[in-house]
């Protein structure tokens, strides 16, 4: 399996620090971990174990979504 990209869409940003939309650009890898590249203005980069620990994290009860680029089984 190759790496699977993804964004982070935001629709309400509660700490006025990421903003809104498109806020990280991700890729989850064959093994399950996940890389984050925010795109705020004090960009950085975080690897977490699974796309599960991401949604939790950041996903502030639905107003954060995971968007796919890559269909499943298929990546980059």
């Amino acid at each position: 399996m190759l790496p699977r990209r993804f964004h982070l869409f935001r629709l309400e940003d509660e700490t006025g620090v990421s903003g809104t939309g498109v806020i990280v650009e991700g890729v989850e890898f064959s093994d399950g971990s996940v890389a984050l590249r925010w795109l705020s203005d004090r960009t950085s980069t975080a690897i977490y174990g699974s796309i599960d620990d991401v949604e939790a994290i950041h996903g502030h009860g639905g107003k954060t979504r995971v968007q796919w680029i890559d269909p499943a089984g298929e990546g980059a």
